[in-house]
């Protein structure tokens, strides 16, 4: 005889015949699948069986195991490195990262700080002497800061950056220069003798003034000094870099000043400067060939007349450049002023930091609030700090968040009836949840999964969000059990009810993030990894924890005690009696009938003394036709609560004191029964639920074809804030970044020249490069070093020709010659490396402009040490560096003649700005251009990669497109597997993968109208979306597949079952999301507050209404269809057999008992299960009070077993 299937296959409230008269005939070629099913339910109900005996131990422990976990949040890492977070580690931007990390260390060469002056008038010309008297103001006040820090005060002029300082014989002009050399400030009132005030160095000599750059004259400065020392050398210098007179040859802004130089061009005719043209082709340093400040460097919003001429500009910008913390740790290590701290790298950030942060403090309180101008000032410690605050959890937020949640689950499960109320049950789930989110967390801390602003910012409400929605799926599964089920299987049954739908949608999560988990963003992907990690432990809380909970509580309500305060009994304890339908005797339903209704008279007798109340049902029944609904005769209708029916009529009429509103009777079950299947069923409504989705999914479809690329850094600074004005300011008007042009080891450089000229050129005509002005030479090594050689060549040749320099002798001859001299004797051979007769027969740059191969490394190491300020200014960084070598030209012996060669060269770069990059799609262009530059280069034997920070942060834009295609791609087929196996059903499983792809594109459409990009971060939410959606599908899908009768019929008891739990998963994940709304981040808003919750409200739109309609006209056929025996004989009532509730009327009733009558309506439902089974009615009384525990035992179980009891 073959069993009959597990309870999980029937509907609530359907108990099989205690005896089945015949066999139970299993068809179809669905028995497979159906087994399987039937297989996992009875694991999940064995296994919720087992937690209800020992729910107290598995609380303990889960609790203890959780708790464990969250403690590895101590260990917790939040990385803020932009690198670290945005660079994809094995990527071919990080291996170029290392690379150059490798050769020159984790540093770069320099930090900046920026001032930005824009007019408080949009348009206004900026172009006057007013607006850059206010620019000197704030710029002025800016790089007088100073900071005391470890007994020390620290000012620009100790901690700035300074290029190429020489190094000079003579130990008083030394240590003058030391003192008065420059730092490196980019700004347009380098144009004027206003600049030098920028500069704070000075220097003393008897008998002057102090030796200001506001009154220093260089050239006045070396007559004078002459006869008292031998500077020939440091005048070459000065006269190579074009010093001049420096600031003090410059225009005055105010000539009327009273330091103003007699020298300044303006000085004497006392006119204000014409300040466009003055500006026009940009400024100069102190070194007018190796310090020039382009116009786009200095000016913004620019604009000319019809010959190029400059007429206006919006925007100024100043940039003060800083050391790096190495290289002030470098600069003072040994000092005198910091042997007493113990000077350390880590004192040498310290300090720079704290003297960036007031640098952007004053300069932004420099001007007056009623000034015509605005100052904007940003730092790279400013930069640091956003990250830093970006990243930091809001525990106020976090607190609201999971208190609202407490609250909307408290207040949810809360029922009338003090026994039947779960608002316990919900206040534990959601803290479980809670401690899930932390456990899980904690064991990526443990991991070594680094923690980032996406983790503490988003991930804690997201994981509440979707962690609820399991708990009250099994909530609402717990309370529908079916009336028969034994006390001490109802965790199992709840198991066995829902727990394929919790496996199959946590499942989903996890598969959906771990493919999120492809995105080439180590950030994202360890969002991703975390997200995973905390779905896999809120899984684990719900299937293990929770149902211990749920059997706590199912305890307490046996005992009928009191909702949340659990240590007081229900005043309706006494009240609540369950009358249970009689079956029909060996009667059967007579198809078609969808459900009886027997009208009885219920006679309820109260006797005075004890108060025990005894109802009889006399055996007057009859069926009547099912009433009209929308779905015609396969809609069930709503049964009526048999406490309902009970009222007590005391001898001093005082009302009943347990009687429920008519308002506390209707829920989202209900609702969804009585109004929203019907309709939602009807013919015409799923015409018009097509056909709005489908205009839905045209209008996304177009709306994707908006969606831009791209993520600046104004999306995620705070709006409002003055650092978001000056990134504004900054991306409007000086869009401009440094990028370099790396050449590495592997190739012969002195052979290569030819190709290192060819790359230079491609890559500076590319349309995004900044080119240099028409008069002045490319910025490179490469160039500087060859018209370094040019130049000493051609005074060699003037020194020779006049005779200054002989094939013996070079010391009368300039400093120029005798260095040429030098170099043309070399042979690069070791055994005779002099040759005298090369002096006249070879040339340091040949008639094509290359270096012979022979002198390249040597001369490479002259250039180095003659010329500091052109390797300044080319910011070559050789790896390995060329070795010190001194030039003395009166020390005319073999040693001094020999001149090491450099090492072959494994590291070099071109420095090269880039510009006009506003649209993610510009800088794509730009990388491409410049990898097709490289590319070409490789092809003729030059290594080289381009570097900067658009290859760092834009590269992936390159593939980013294609990644989230594949992603989504393989995650839909992922799912389709997954549902496919744990449904058993391909039809359902490929039916919830097509909702699933058109929320994906929807959602992706509805970014492009609201103007969010894509990027890598939206691109995991949209991976993400997918599992996400699971969420609100595969429960109606399961709920339609398991279901018996036609397509609307199972559609319709799909969503009875389904509303409830889909909608208060719904409303919590949006409640979790809703405090991301509260972010000082407007990032956080728009890209995870807005997406997420659009994807919520589609989810619940696609689950509750498009899939119900899709099910309906193309679901797959039922899986077990129950069948009837043909019969219209109703059987009467077997006689009454012992006490309780009997049948028919006493003859007699004791005097002590009061008679209240009332009319009772009993709802008989057929079981409205799928499928294949037969199921004939018994033969003999299905129910008796003695035969319930059989009734509801063994044969209620069929393949699941016996559930012991609660011990």
């Amino acid at each position: 005889m073959a069993r009959p299937p597990p309870l999980g296959e029937l509907p609530p409230g359907y108990t099989p015949p205690a005896r089945p008269a015949t066999p139970q005939i299993l068809a179809g070629s669905l028995k497979a699948p159906l087994w399987l099913r039937a297989y996992f339910q009875g694991l999940l109900f064995s296994l919720g069986c087992g937690i209800q005996r020992h729910c107290g131990k598995v609380l303990f422990l889960g609790l203890l195991a959780f708790g464990a976990l969250a403690l590895g949040l101590r260990v917790a890492i939040i990385e803020t490195d932009l690198e670290q977070l945005w660079v994809e580690a094995g990527s071919r931007v990080s291996q170029e990262l290392e690379y150059t990390k490798e050769k020159l260390g984790e540093e770069a060469a320099y930090t900046s700080q920026m001032l930005i002056q824009t007019p408080r008038q949009e348009g206004e010309n900026i172009l006057t002497p007013e607006a850059l008297d206010l620019h000197l103001q704030a710029a002025l006040t800016a790089s007088k800061v100073q900071v005391s820090l470890y007994g020390k005060s620290w000012d620009l002029n100790k901690i700035c950056y300074k290029s190429g300082v020489p190094l000079i014989e003579n130990g008083m002009i030394e240590r003058m220069i030391e003192k008065l050399f420059p730092c490196v400030i980019l700004t347009p009132l380098d144009c004027f003798w206003e600049g030098a005030k920028l500069q704070g160095g000075s220097a003393y000599l008897p008998g002057r003034p102090d030796i200001q750059w506001t009154n220093l004259d260089p050239e006045q400065l070396l007559e004078e000094l002459g006869p008292f020392a031998s500077l020939e050398g440091f005048r070459e210098l000065l006269d190579k870099a074009q010093v001049g007179q420096a600031y003090v040859g410059r225009p005055c802004l105010h000539p009327d000043d009273l330091h103003c130089p007699s020298s300044a061009p303006n000085h004497h005719s006392r006119q204000a400067p014409d300040v466009a043209q003055e500006l026009s082709g940009g400024c100069h340093g102190f070194s007018h060939k190796f310090m020039h400040w382009q116009e786009e460097l200095l000016l913004g919003g620019m604009a000319r007349d019809p010959q190029g001429q400059l007429l206006r500009a919006e925007a100024l910008q100043s940039t003060f450049l800083l050391m790096s913390p190495r290289q002030l740790y470098e600069h003072f290590r040994g000092d005198y002023q910091t042997h007493d701290i113990g000077w350390s790298e880590e004192q040498a950030g310290t300090v720079l930091q704290a003297w960036q942060r007031r640098f952007v403090q004053l300069a932004q309180e420099s001007l007056p609030e009623n000034a015509s101008q605005q100052i904007h000032a940003f730092s790279s410690t400013t930069l640091d700090d956003i990250l830093h605050a970006f990243s930091e959890v809001s525990a106020a937020r976090v607190v609201g968040g999971y208190l609202l949640m407490l609250a909307y689950a408290c207040v949810t499960m809360l029922r009338w009836d003090c026994a039947q109320s779960q608002g316990a049950v919900g206040l534990a789930g959601v803290l479980l949840v809670a401690l899930a989110v932390a456990s899980g967390l904690g064991l990526c801390a443990l991991l070594g999964i680094a923690f980032n602003a996406a983790t503490t910012q988003v991930l804690p409400f997201l994981a509440l969000g979707i962690g609820v929605d399991d708990i009250f799926l099994l909530a609402h599964a717990f309370t529908e059990a079916p009336s028969g089920t034994p006390l001490q299987e109802r965790t199992g049954e709840c198991l066995q009810r829902t727990g394929t739908s919790v496996t199959l949608t946590s499942i989903n999560n996890m598969v959906a993030f771990f493919m999120a988990a492809l995105v080439p963003i180590p950030a994202l992907r360890a969002f991703s990894l975390q997200a995973a990690i905390v779905v896999g432990c809120n899984f684990a809380a719900v299937m293990l924890v929770f149902p211990a909970v749920l059997s706590l509580d199912l305890h307490r309500r046996h005992c009928q005690r009191l909702d949340v305060l659990c240590c007081f009994s229900s005043p309706c304890s006494a009240r609540v009696i369950q009358i249970l339908p009689q079956e029909l005797g060996n009667g059967t339903v007579p198809v078609g009938i969808a459900h009886l209704t027997a009208t009885v008279q219920a006679f309820a007798h109260c006797e005075a003394s004890s108060q025990h109340v005894v109802t009889i049902l006399p055996p007057q029944a009859h069926l009547v036709p099912p009433p009209s609904d929308a779905l015609g005769s396969e809609l069930f209708s709503p049964g009526g609560s048999t406490r309902d029916l009970l009222g007590q009529e005391e001898g001093t009429g005082q009302k009943a004191a347990c009687k429920s509103l008519p308002c506390a009777r209707w829920n989202l079950a209900h609702f969804a029964r009585s109004q929203f299947a019907p309709l939602l069923l009807q013919s015409h409504t799923k015409a018009v639920v097509l056909v709005l989705f489908g205009a839905l999914l045209g209008l996304s479809l177009y709306g994707a074809t908006l969606v831009q690329d791209g993520l600046a850094l104004t999306d995620v600074v705070p709006r409002g804030t003055k650092e978001h004005a000056f990134l504004s300011a900054q991306l409007r008007y000086f869009s401009l970044y440094e990028v370099a042009l790396v050449t590495k080891g592997g190739f012969d450089y002195a052979h290569s020249q030819r190709a290192l000229f060819d790359l230079h050129q491609r890559f500076s005509s590319l349309k995004a490069v900044l080119p240099p002005p028409a008069t002045q030479a490319p910025r490179t090594w490469l160039h500087y070093y060859r018209n370094w050689l040019q130049g000493i060549q051609a005074a060699f040749d003037q020194d020779w020709a006049s005779g200054r320099i002989t094939r013996h002798s070079y010391r009368n001859g300039s400093e120029d010659g005798a260095l040429a001299y030098k170099l043309l004797v070399q042979t690069g051979d070791a055994q005779e490396p002099l040759d005298f007769s090369q002096l006249t027969t070879r040339k340091l740059v040949d008639k094509e402009g290359l270096i012979p191969p022979e002198l390249f490394y040597m001369g490479l190491t002259v250039w180095v040490s003659s010329d500091p300020l052109g390797l300044a200014a080319s910011q070559a960084n050789f790896y390995p560096p060329p070795p010190e070598w001194l030039h003395d030209k009166y020390d005319t012996t073999g040693e001094n003649l020999r001149i090491p060669a450099a090492q072959p060269l494994e590291f070099a770069q071109f420095p090269f700005l880039l510009h006009g990059l506003q649209k993610t799609a510009d800088f794509v262009e730009a990388i491409e251009g410049a990898r097709a530059a490289c590319a070409e280069a490789g092809r003729a034997g030059v290594r080289a990669y381009p570097s900067g920070s658009p290859f760092l942060f834009w590269e992936q834009y390159l593939g980013l497109r294609r990644c989230f295609l594949l992603a989504v791609c393989i995650l839909l087929l992922c799912t389709f597997l997954v549902c496919a196996l744990l449904l058993l059903n391909p039809w359902t499983a490929a039916l919830i993968v097509l909702v699933l792809a058109m929320m994906t594109v929807e959602l992706f459409g509805i970014m492009g109208f609201l103007g969010i990009k894509l990027s890598a971060i939206p691109v995991v939410i949209l991976v993400a979306s997918v599992g996400i959606g699971v969420e609100f599908t595969v429960h109606v899908a399961l709920g339609f597949l398991t279901a018996q009768g036609s397509r609307n019929l199972r559609a319709a008891r799909a969503l009875e079952r389904t509303f409830a739990p889909v909608t208060d998963g719904a409303i919590s994940t949006l409640l979790g999301l809703l405090m991301l709304a509260g972010s000082n981040f407007d990032f956080i808003v728009r890209y995870f507050f807005v997406v997420l919750t659009i994807l919520t409200l589609l989810g619940l739109l696609h689950g509750l209404v498009l899939l119900p309609v899709l099910l309906s006209i193309l679901g797959p056929p039922p899986e077990v269809v129950q069948m009837y025996k043909e019969s219209t004989e109703v059987l009467s009532p077997p006689a009454p057999q012992g006490g309780g509730l009997r049948w028919g009327i006493s003859s007699t009733l004791p005097q002590s008992f009061a008679r209240v009558t009332t009319s009772m309506t009993v709802a008989l439902h057929p079981p409205p299960l799928p499928g294949a089974y037969i199921h004939p009615a018994s033969e003999e009384p299905a129910w008796s009070p003695a035969a319930t525990p059989a009734a509801n035992g063994p044969s209620n179980l069929g393949s699941r077993g016996l559930c012991p009891a609660t011990g």
